[in-house]
């Protein structure tokens, strides 16, 4: 921890002006730190009076640099810049825990499930009446959030924050999975692991590290000092259906359950007031969103599922599947579908990637190339008409990025959830 005092008289460049860069912007000039500069290679027009002049002297003459969680070393064009100064790297979640303003803290990583997890355990405590407040890579940059002494802070931390960061140090530190995500962005599955494992690194051995089994050997072999706690996958508060939540009956969500158990418990959240909190959850929007049944048909939106590992879990806990997939696929990215094809009916491949995915899915499925959303779900009703299915799911879960087609995946997710509802009044 450093006082506001000491972190004043040293100097800053802020690279990088997106939401996470102004956040860092907007806390130097509220706590009237003078010393820091900002550059945005895209960006020149933003915060002008504190420009960097020349970006190679600012970066040799300041303390810290920090660094915008999109901006990767790994790529070429970064890297001659800034690799001599990676020493002087930092996050803006750093300076959250440089500055220590919080009672105590929960950091989650994972490659999928985090989201749910963070805000499982936001619902959790306020139902529990603990103050807390939840950002990161979530909601709100976590420099823009109210905290104060007494209050709890939960953190969703991606793989690029944690790859930059050097003080994090949390109370309570949580990493669920890892599976092949972000590998263009970190260049090996090695920097990829390296950086969700950077929760535990300075943890002392009053601080909890709840992590999945298959990491324990990682944990020991690095000599990390937190203290081990391994979920038990087969937990009885699941075994014994006291747990009456639709959002939570995904063997998905049941697996993140058991990380939220663990961590209640190190907190002395009594079962009952667990069992009350969890049956009032609502559920993630764009990840296993069921949003909408007419007749025997469900609508699932899990737009959010840019990876088949993701998308996985939605075809686990589903039948007679009428699936829509395509975008941007992931860095050695594969569609394995083994025991899985028999939840599927039909597939319908749309994006700008199509070739990618016709040959995942040749000789395993039935697909059509619809290309786009709504000639999908016209496609879908069409083919459930003629069907004799009674019982039937349109589920959204792509397995891949949207950047060819929306913006992010929020943006394709409200558009499948649009069209569903238009066509299913209509037609359904």
């Amino acid at each position: 921890m450093f006082s506001l005092k000491y972190l004043k008289k040293k100097s800053y460049l802020v690279y990088g002006l997106g939401l996470s860069g102004r956040s860092v912007v907007n806390f130097f000039d509220k706590n009237n730190f003078k010393k820091y500069f900002v550059w945005d290679d895209n960006n020149q027009d933003l915060y002008k009076k504190k420009r960097a002049k020349n970006l190679n002297n600012s970066l040799k003459k300041v303390d810290y640099i920090i660094l915008s969680p999109g901006v990767s070393l790994n790529l070429p064009k970064n890297k001659k810049k800034l690799i001599n100064f990676e020493k002087k790297i930092i996050t803006d979640i750093d300076l959250v825990f440089m500055t220590k303003n919080f009672s105590k803290s929960i950091v989650v990583t994972g490659t999928n499930g985090k989201s749910t997890v963070c805000k499982m355990l936001f619902h959790i405590l306020k139902k529990n009446k603990i103050k807390s407040h939840l950002g990161g890579n979530i909601g709100k940059p976590i420099l823009d959030l109210k905290i104060k002494k007494r209050d709890f802070l939960i953190i969703e931390a991606s793989s690029y924050q944690l790859s930059h960061s050097k003080f994090i140090k949390p109370d309570y530190a949580i990493l669920l999975n890892i599976t092949n995500d972000h590998l263009d962005w970190h260049g090996n599955m090695k920097n990829y692991i390296k950086s969700k494992l950077k929760i535990f690194e300075l943890q002392s051995k009053n601080q909890y590290s709840i992590i999945n089994n298959r990491f324990r050997k990682n944990f020991k072999k690095r000599g990390f000092l937190g203290k081990m706690v391994i979920p038990k996958m087969k937990n009885h508060l699941i075994k014994s259906k006291k747990i009456e939540n639709l959002h939570l009956s995904s063997k998905f969500n049941q697996e993140n359950m058991t990380y939220v158990f663990e961590l209640t418990k190190l907190l002395k959240i009594n079962e009952k007031s667990l069992i009350h909190s969890l049956n009032s959850f609502k559920g993630l929007p764009h990840r296993f969103e069921i949003f909408l049944k007419k007749n025997n048909f469900t609508f699932i939106n899990d737009s959010k599922a840019t990876t088949f590992e993701s998308t996985k879990y939605a075809l686990q806990n589903t039948e007679n599947i009428y699936w829509i997939l395509g975008g941007l696929p992931k860095k050695n990215d594969k569609i394995k579908l083994k025991s899985l094809k028999k939840n599927i009916i039909k597939s319908y491949i749309i994006g700008n990637n199509i070739n990618f995915f016709k040959k995942q899915l040749h000789n395993k499925l039935n697909y059509q190339i619809t290309k786009n959303l709504k000639n999908s779900i016209i496609q879908i009703i069409k083919d459930i008409k003629k069907s004799k299915n009674n019982k039937s799911t349109i589920l959204l879960s792509p397995s891949s990025a949207s950047f060819d087609q929306y913006q992010n995946f929020e943006k394709r997710g409200n558009e499948f959830k649009r069209l569903s509802r238009n066509y299913a009044r209509k037609y359904l």
